[in-house]
């Protein structure tokens, strides 16, 4: 049976999803590592004393909390034919794959997130229910706006400057129009200063063979060469993410049961309503690793 891992981003996160996988094998010990790179204390963020909706908190925890998950998996000999991660999920979609070790990601994370943090000044609106036409022109047609995440055929995130990204979700005919709490716009030409200062840190990044093919955010056909998937992540920060095609490639691929590492449902959610023939999974605690 054809299965994939795949990794939620932001947006994920909830208050107190660390408590559910402290009782995996060097849980504490990743989170203190964590914790001394950031210079403050992640377990505490995620039990509710700081931000967890900050990025600078939000996508290490998840890195930290979904990490463990991949390991408490491959320890008990589990393995996928693919994986792939939304947005700061390709981290440890590469993670699990085995491209680099923990203490890597950590740092790739770190850096991703503090880079992305800074590079204020826009915004992203998530739309439901649109006519796709419709959006491509708008988007086409106004200057400072993208779209950012290509999530299915009924939601997708919009990213750009704020008058730009309003000016197309007030024309856009959709159900629903849902501004998001960032810092800027994420996966846009903005984060171009962000994204050149990312690659800086990720050329001097060794990344290995991938063990399992990656589909990544912005080339979602499988890839096992570290060079290859390096260049993918690179360019990542200022290119949507192509979640739409990532799922038409699980059907493709013969994937018949797809497994969600993480805390919440959004990816299974998605899946279920784009691929009626996948069946979905949530690994999420210690408790679903039967531990």
């Amino acid at each position: 049976m054809g299965n994939a891992w795949v990794f939620p981003g932001q947006g994920s996160q909830k208050p107190g999803m660390a408590e559910a996988v402290l009782a995996l094998p060097g849980a504490r010990d990743r989170f203190a590592a964590a914790s001394d790179l950031l210079g403050r204390d992640l377990l505490a963020i995620c039990a509710g004393d700081g931000d967890l909706n900050d990025t600078r908190n939000t996508q290490p925890a998840l890195f930290v909390l979904e990490s463990l998950l991949v390991d408490g998996l491959l320890a008990q000999g589990r393995a996928p034919q693919l994986v792939a991660g939304h947005s700061a999920g390709e981290l440890v979609a590469l993670y699990a794959a085995g491209v680099f070790d923990a203490a890597t990601g950590l740092r790739l994370i770190q850096a991703r997130s503090t880079l992305m943090a800074a590079a204020g000044g826009g915004a992203m609106t998530a739309v439901m229910g649109f006519d796709r036409a419709q959006l491509e022109d708008l988007v086409a047609t106004t200057e400072g706006v993208v779209i950012a995440n290509d999530n299915s055929e009924a939601q997708v995130v919009i990213s750009g400057s704020p008058e730009a990204v309003a000016t197309v979700s007030s024309q856009l005919s959709c159900k629903r129009a849902i501004p998001l709490a960032v810092s800027g716009a994420f996966h846009s030409p903005f984060m171009a200063e962000a994204a050149a200062a990312f690659a800086e840190v990720l050329a001097a990044v060794p990344f290995g063979e991938a063990r399992v093919p990656v589909l990544s955010n912005t080339e979602p056909t499988p890839e096992t060469s570290g060079s290859a998937l390096k260049a993918r992540l690179t360019s990542q920060m200022t290119n949507g993410v192509r979640w739409r095609e990532t799922m038409q490639r699980l059907v493709a691929e013969g994937i018949e049961v797809a497994v969600e590492i993480g805390p919440g449902n959004v990816l299974s959610g998605l899946i279920k309503r784009s691929c009626p023939g996948i069946a979905t999974a949530q690994i999420a605690s210690a408790a679903d690793l039967g531990l």
